[in-house]
């Protein structure tokens, strides 16, 4: 009995936690909180950083072998070439997903005040719940007899149709190039286009949904502007170009691959190392992923239609790129490098003369100049070559 009694009286001591000898005390329930969170934020973000390494090597690293095996060019002719890169045609159709939208009533054209010295007009065509807008002006001397080419000029995300004109355009990025066309005996067509990051984000979210891009509705309100522009007979139907700058760039390369009305293109401000633009992070030039810029992530864009491949939808059609050496949205010797590329292209199929690149000093801008020579080299001098 005494011996049990101790035992049970010691036991109690026994189990107790005694300061000093190597038993930790357990944590306060905030501290236990602080750290499973600590561990789950890590856990997080490395998994986090798997995914983007995965996806990066996807995306940039795989992409030249992925992109080899989607293309199966052939040099031999023209023709050949252009019937061996239809697949792809498609492909790029259903990464910009153009909705079908036909005209559901009369165009409306209205004298447009800000331009009226240039005796331009603002057109709208309704196409069911939507409708195509934009400015169109044509030089005063054109006439059914003697009918002038016709430039489709595209603003960009900061702007709006009337600043191709120089109207508003404190930073002189444009360098009143519309204007410009006008003076020198091109027909101009503007297309208006969502203006903002902040819009375009919320309705690209919905085009997502809709299994659409803003790119691909704009390229159709576009399409029916050009309908119309047309039938004026005082345009040369086909002598039709395309000139833009910043997302006018973007429509400019996005469109002419799937409008074979258009047969001269001119990209400012946009054609980049793809890849690296989008997924790579530096700072020698801004990376989408590091923006808010969700509205210029679309699906597939990547799995084989990098702006050189983008170029050889192009091909054989003329194009000219201009790109400043200062402007931040990329590193010249990267763009330098795919110009190369969609060079190569022209090049095998024995039309280098037909692709050139504008390389300049400067900034975000449009090269008023070459792209005036470029254009009346195609459009007027050399039309239908």
């Amino acid at each position: 009995m005494t011996i049990c009694r101790v035992f049970l009286v010691m036991l109690p001591i026994a189990l107790a936690p005694v300061a000093g000898r190597g038993l930790a005390a357990e944590p306060a329930e905030g501290q236990h909180d602080a750290n499973v969170k600590e561990m789950e934020e890590k856990r997080t973000d490395a998994y986090a950083a798997q995914l983007e390494a995965w996806l990066r090597d996807y995306l940039v690293a795989q992409y030249p072998q992925r992109a080899a095996k989607a293309w199966q060019r052939d040099y031999t002719s023209v023709e050949a070439f252009l019937k061996s890169v239809e697949p792809q045609r498609q492909g790029w159709r259903n990464v910009i997903k153009p909705p079908a939208l036909t005209k559901s009533g009369p165009v409306q054209r209205t004298p447009h005040a800000p331009l009226a010295d240039l005796q331009a007009e603002w057109l709208t065509v309704p196409l069911g719940g939507l409708a195509a807008e934009g400015i169109f002006a044509v030089p005063r001397d054109a006439a059914s007899d003697k009918p002038v080419p016709l430039v489709i000029v595209q603003h960009g995300i900061g702007s709006f149709p009337e600043r191709n004109f120089g109207v508003m355009d404190q930073g002189d990025a444009y360098h009143s190039y519309a204007r410009r066309l006008v003076e020198a005996g091109f027909a101009v067509v503007t297309p208006l286009n969502l203006r903002s990051v902040e819009r375009r984000n919320r309705i690209e979210r919905l085009c997502r949904l809709a299994d659409l891009s803003l790119p691909g509705i704009e390229l159709v309100r576009m399409q029916r502007l050009l309908d119309e522009a047309v039938e004026d007979p005082r345009i040369a139907r086909e002598r039709v170009g395309m000139w833009g700058l910043s997302l006018g760039g973007l429509a400019t390369m996005f469109w002419t691959p799937l409008e074979p009305r258009i047969k001269v293109a001119v990209v400012a401000g946009w054609f980049n190392h793809r890849r690296n633009k989008m997924v790579i992070p530096d700072e020698r030039y801004s990376c989408f992923l590091e923006t808010k810029e969700e509205h210029a992530f679309f699906d597939g864009w990547l799995i084989s239609h990098t702006d050189s491949d983008v170029a050889s939808l192009i091909c054989p059609r003329p194009l000219m790129i201009q790109t400043g050496k200062k402007d931040g949205i990329a590193w010249w010797p990267m763009v330098l490098e795919e110009f190369e590329a969609a060079q190569e292209h022209y090049r095998r199929l024995g039309v280098a003369d037909r692709i050139e690149m504008d390389l300049r000093e400067g900034g975000h801008e449009t090269h008023v100049e070459s792209g005036l020579r470029f254009l009346t080299k195609w459009l007027k001098e050399r039309a239908g070559q």
